[in-house]
């Protein structure tokens, strides 16, 4: 299945080959992937949560990495990387009216995550996918992994996370790009 949606992804956005291929070699060279246990690294899955006219996003300020983000979080075993950003998201946020905008990838992306407390330095390999809600419908509430979870204007993402992954789903949303 996620080699499927990497194809896919690679089909949309030839010019990020690169990491698409270092995903693939990773998916195929790892039967653990998809579980935390795998020191080097895994699969993570993310939500790009966005309101109905794409002007806003949720974004969550992470405890333990100290910055804004989009939700998401580890796979634990799961290889349907759509249901844990799904998840994710609802649990990050305590928002529950969450739908799926497209099953297709939305945005990949691989960054290091520094050791904490007794977990080495490793890779998350970042499998994105876009969400939608109603702005307003439903309150926020901030799970314990995050200091806060706040709605964020589109155009002042970077001010939260000038980030160059996080400025990429800015442009694709901007550009309404997705399957």
């Amino acid at each position: 299945m996620l080699q499927d949606l990497l194809y896919n992804y690679q089909s949309q956005y030839p010019d990020e080959k690169i990491i698409v291929d270092k995903m693939r070699e990773f998916l195929n060279e790892h039967k653990d992937c998809f579980s935390r246990s795998n020191i080097t690294g895994h699969f993570t899955g993310s939500g790009w949560l966005v309101d109905e006219e794409r002007n806003w996003v949720v974004l969550t300020h992470h405890k333990k990495l100290g910055k804004w983000l989009q939700l998401g979080g580890h796979a634990d075993d799961n290889n349907n990387l759509l249901e844990v950003a799904l998840t994710e998201c609802t649990e990050e946020s305590g928002l529950q009216s969450v739908k799926v905008i497209s099953e297709q990838i939305f945005d990949i992306d691989i960054h290091t995550i520094p050791r904490y407390k007794d977990t080495p330095k490793h890779l998350h390999f970042d499998v994105r996918f876009l969400f939608e809600t109603i702005k307003g419908l439903e309150p926020i509430i901030a799970s314990n992994e995050s200091n806060e979870v706040a709605w964020i204007k589109m155009d002042h993402v970077h001010t939260k996370n000038s980030e160059p992954s996080l400025q990429r789903m800015v442009k694709k949303t901007k550009a309404g790009i997705w399957t």
